[in-house]
């Protein structure tokens, strides 16, 4: 008697459902490789072969697993351990040197530097993908569905291109800054650059700031990353096709951005909002962590992780840090790498890792002391425990200033704090109700949605790998020269046709005047003659 249920059933989720597709994955790595991790999982468990493009030197992303194949390229690609760790470090030494305009070009014109040196590597990197003809046949030979990549290094936005393949991002950051000024209209009167540390409202003086530094931040692009891809893009791709146009042509953004985080902006058709995909519920903690967290309690744990990318903190900063913690009733564990801090405390564990999220989601957390990254970000908003930023470098501080523009966090320069500093911070945040009950707020909203993030990136990847992308949804705007975009020609036709009736009107009263004259005039000379 049910059978008739079953068929229906299958009829409903009939068009739902993909049988195991091929996906070509080209990620990034470090902190960016472990939420694309997620997703190549998932797609796993749902029946889909995942090949994932990774360096030989690869940092992060490992050559064997039981969620893909590995397609290794014996090539740097420009973002190993050993780059990255000396390019933190050298930003957190430039910092160090004070607030100032010169410290602040410095820090500018180094991260120009680097980018300009990880582009180049890259560069190299696809020269020589390409001419392995045997790879790239191979490549060819998977019939691969789509390719699923992170822009923030445009490897796998050209490889899709040079297959013909449909490309969906796993995106916040692009190659050349924030993702949604690739893509969406982003008028700079309310949408606040990257660096500049704006919200939403601001007053002329600061709309003045942003517009300069997105004409400094256009500069830098033009100057530092563009450059790199002319030739390889016309080499490969063909003449007719520019750098920024291969972003546009992508036929799915999946945004890791959750407007309960982000000011409110314009947005696309094919953007896709997946902020938090990578938070779940914990699971139950190691029983060394359990013990130590059970420790402290009615004071409660404070976590601290500075991410992925900060390998170390200067000791001196470090014994700041781990003097105020001894100084605290509360129990902290401290993902720390590098010397035992001289100023540490009993109530302080150390570790290499720790399972954050799980710890995140356990009732004895109060508060989160973190660097301000994505992920971290997310987590804190999705469990509901308030944050005290010490932003480092890109993109934290903004972050963070988002954060506590919501009422949820603080913020504290790390390289001007001290141990007081650091204490009242925390004293600050602890003790003030509003930072939690306004995180718990986020947390309400964040989880409030009809889907989970996850299940809706999930069922997007797979609409693209059905419909064999999603031209639809894809604005055709790139395509037009930038006066039709800003519609300067049509403004310029209607000024010439006001100007000419204008002009007209004009010259027929100059006309009617000059009769009128006339006539009076002749008028006047007949009467003088009488």
């Amino acid at each position: 008697m049910n059978w008739p249920w079953v068929w229906i059933t299958a009829c409903l989720l009939g068009p739902a459902v993909v049988s195991g597709g091929k996906i070509l994955v080209f990620p990034v790595d470090g902190s960016h490789w472990v939420n694309m991790k997620v997703i190549i999982e998932e797609l796993h468990l749902r029946g889909h072969q995942v090949s994932v493009v990774r360096s030989s030197n690869s940092w992060y992303i490992k050559e064997s697993s039981p969620f893909y194949t590995s397609v290794t390229l014996d090539m740097d690609s420009g973002f190993d351990e050993e780059f990255i760790t000396m390019f933190v470090a050298q930003l957190l030494q430039i910092q160090r040197e004070g607030k100032s305009f010169w410290t602040r070009f410095k820090l500018e014109m180094e991260q120009a530097q680097k980018a300009s040196e990880m582009n180049e590597k890259t560069c190299k990197m696809l020269e020589m993908l390409f001419e392995d003809k045997d790879l790239v046949q191979s490549l060819r030979d998977a019939k691969y569905d789509l390719v699923l990549t992170d822009p923030a290094i445009p490897g796998g936005v050209i490889l899709a291109h040079y297959l013909r393949l449909p490309l969906v991002f796993n995106v916040r950051w692009t190659s050349h800054g924030e993702g949604h000024f690739s893509i969406a209209p982003s008028p700079l009167s309310y949408v606040p650059m990257t660096g500049t540390e704006l919200s939403d409202k601001m007053s002329f003086l600061e709309r003045l700031f942003n517009v300069m530094i997105f004409g400094f931040t256009e500069f830098q692009i033009a100057q530092f990353i563009v450059p790199y891809y002319v030739g390889l893009i016309k080499k490969y791709l063909g003449p007719d096709v520019d750098y920024f146009s291969l972003f546009q042509a992508a036929d799915l953004w999946l945004m890791r951005v959750d407007f309960v985080f982000e000011f409110p902006r314009p947005t696309m058709p094919n953007v896709i909002y997946m902020g938090g995909f990578q938070c779940k519920p914990a699971k139950p903690l190691p029983q060394h962590l359990e013990d130590f967290v059970q420790s402290s309690g009615e004071h409660g744990v404070i976590l601290m992780s500075l991410g992925t990318l900060i390998g170390e903190l200067p000791h001196d900063l470090a014994d700041e840090i781990a003097a105020a913690f001894a100084k605290l009733p509360q129990k902290v564990i401290w993902r720390h790498k590098g010397d035992r801090p001289t100023t540490l405390g009993n109530n302080t564990l150390l570790v290499d890792w720790m399972p954050q999220n799980d710890l995140l989601g356990h009732p004895k957390i109060k508060l989160f002391v973190a660097h301000g990254g994505t992920n971290g970000v997310q987590e804190a908003i999705y469990h509901g425990v308030p944050i005290l930023g010490l932003p480092l470098i890109f993109d934290q501080r903004d972050n963070l200033v988002r954060i506590e523009a919501r009422g949820a966090g603080k913020i504290i320069d790390i390289f001007t704090m001290n141990e007081d500093i650091f204490f009242q911070g925390v004293q600050e945040v602890l003790n003030e109700p509003s930072y939690i009950m306004n995180m718990q707020r986020l947390s309400r909203l964040h989880r409030d949605q009809p889907m989970k993030p996850l299940d809706t990136a999930l069922f997007w990847i797979e609409f693209v790998m059905r419909h064999k992308g999603a031209a639809h949804l894809r604005t055709e705007s790139y395509k037009m020269p930038w006066y039709s975009y800003h519609s300067v020609d049509v403004m310029l036709i209607l000024a010439g046709v006001v100007l000419i009736i204008l002009g007209t009107f004009a010259a027929l009263i100059r006309c009617l005047c000059s009769k009128l004259c006339l006539r009076t005039k002749d008028k006047y000379d007949l009467k003088k003659l009488k």
